[in-house]
């Protein structure tokens, strides 16, 4: 150690809740040279960009906000995108943190400098920032994923991904399609079943859904939870262990799981009394596989008689429609893609090059890879944040996010006291993730379905195989034995497998 306390300047990339909590944390801890490139015009990442009818959390709202910014007027318990939006945006102005934001500047490249222990970070447009470390907080869902489908791009009506919705199209009294049942599906498809005057649903694999446990706050609630000292507290540790034990049936024992199939399937039979409907919506993957759904609507929608679920494949899309594999062409005025995004695809399409001139994309060939989910061999003073296998199918990400945020500030710590470069041991890498992988083989999401978790060759990328607190527990300590810290006028030790 030299005694040596100036804070390094940092970079972050994204200003969702991860770019913007990260911001936080460091301002409190004094770091002041500090700049977030965003590539759009106004913070929020993914509840800024997903403005689609509908769009909601599926976390409960007390959880799902930091715990060092809590909100005590929330209007239901899970808030909708608007709601989620302006509070990432009051965030930032309570903060102080727009001045360390640099708007319209999407990062197209980074790339480490190791003699002088920095990242060069170019901006569209051309402009480049130098910092001592780097915080990648792209998150896994904020690139919009497109289907491969023979004609797409023939289509000739209106057509838009659920996260770039198209809010001046009029969907009233139009023939509309809609690809895929996923999470962003199943909120908008109630809405535009109300206003369309055809809708047909081109379903894959149908969704397991079960009741949304969903209320408004009252006014009295609202009193309470912002008079009575530690009642906000309360609600919130209190969701977190209602469901946290949830991790056991998803990762430890699946078998549990029969618990919540039971309760879906009473809720598919009470809300769609036609059977040749319900067999359609019936899962063939066992539940939890899969993301787990919620919503009170859904089925209501799919029950209208201006709706129809479609299970034939489509062979090709043409300029009037879309033609399935038993040569129907479905005519629609309007083609709405809720096809997700690509998760499995980490930090793209940026070129991140790490030491010795690297590419991160190379390194993450068969599948990303982070001790933790957060640091990656051969490329020193970068952190991600929502990395692999950090995702949840049971709490909330910004327990996840907190936990990170604090293994962050201390791994800078060691740059503040004259470390020029910290980075991750090869070994400790492939141990730590060999762990993760064979944990992932006993989980729910192990038992033979497809899903945006797993890479085309099967490998889980995305979801935590534990309990959050033991997560947390794991990132408590930084190990500098973990890690080659070379201090600054040393000559770069390599970090190399053993």
């Amino acid at each position: 150690m030299t005694g040596h306390t100036t804070r390094p300047s940092v970079g972050i990339i994204g200003t969702g809740f991860g770019g913007l909590g990260m911001a936080v944390r460091l301002k409190a801890a004094g770091y002041d040279d500090i700049v977030l490139f965003e590539r759009a015009d106004e913070v929020g990442g993914t509840w800024r960009d997903n403005t689609y009818p509908g769009a909601a959390c599926d976390v409960p709202s007390h959880l799902y906000s930091f715990s060092f910014a809590p909100k005590a007027d929330w209007s239901r318990r899970f808030a909708e995108q608007p709601e989620i939006f302006a509070y990432l945006r009051e965030v930032a102005d309570r903060y102080d943190l727009r001045r360390h934001i640099r708007f319209a500047a999407e990062v197209t490249s980074a790339e480490y400098d190791e003699a002088a222990g920095e990242w060069v970070v170019r901006v569209a447009g051309g402009d480049e920032y130098r910092v001592r470390a780097l915080v990648a907080a792209t998150g896994q869902l904020s690139r919009p994923a497109i289907p491969a489908i023979e004609g797409i791009d023939e289509f000739a009506g209106e057509m838009f991904h659920s996260a770039t919705w198209n809010h001046d199209y009029d969907l009233d009294g139009k023939r509309v399609a809609v690809i895929g049942t996923g999470a962003s599906a199943i909120q908008f498809v109630p809405r535009v079943a109300q206003r369309a005057a055809r809708l047909e649903l081109f379903q894959r694999e149908a969704a397991h859904v079960i009741p949304k446990p969903d209320y408004a706050y009252s006014a009295l609630a609202h009193t309470a939870l912002r008079r009575v000292p530690g009642l906000l507290a309360l609600s919130r540790a209190a969701t977190y262990l209602t469901l946290e034990p949830r991790a056991f049936a998803f990762t430890k024992f699946p078998q549990a799981m029969a618990l919540v199939q039971r309760r879906f399937e009473r809720y598919l039979a009470d809300q769609v009394p036609d059977t040749g409907l319900r067999a359609r919506l019936t899962p063939a993957a066992k539940i939890g596989c899969k993301r787990i759904l919620i919503s009170n609507d859904y089925y209501e929608a799919l029950n209208r008689p201006n709706v129809d679920v479609v299970t034939e494949a489509i062979t090709r899309i043409e300029p009037a429609g879309l033609r399935t594999a038993d040569g129907v062409l479905h005519e629609v005025d309007a083609l709405l893609l809720g096809t997700g995004f690509q998760a499995n695809e980490f930090l793209a399409p940026m070129t991140v090059l790490g030491r010795e001139g690297r590419r991160l994309d190379e390194a993450w060939r068969d599948g990303a890879e982070a001790h933790l989910g957060i640091t990656v061999a051969g490329f020193p003073n970068l952190f991600i944040l929502y990395g692999p296998n950090t995702n949840l199918g049971h709490n909330s990400i910004v327990y996840m996010l907190e936990s990170q945020f604090g293994y962050v500030l201390q791994a800078l710590a060691r740059l503040a006291d004259g470390a020029r470069a910290i980075e991750v041991r090869p070994e400790v890498q492939a141990r730590s993730n060999a762990v993760v992988q064979e944990a992932i083989r006993a989980t729910v999401w192990n038992s033979g379905c497809t899903s945006w978790y797993t890479t085309a060759a099967g490998r889980n990328t995305n979801n935590w195989p534990g309990f959050t607190f033991d997560y947390r527990r794991r990132l408590r300590r930084f190990d500098d034995a973990e890690f080659v810290v070379t201090a600054a006028g040393e000559p770069v030790e390599v970090a190399r497998s053993r």
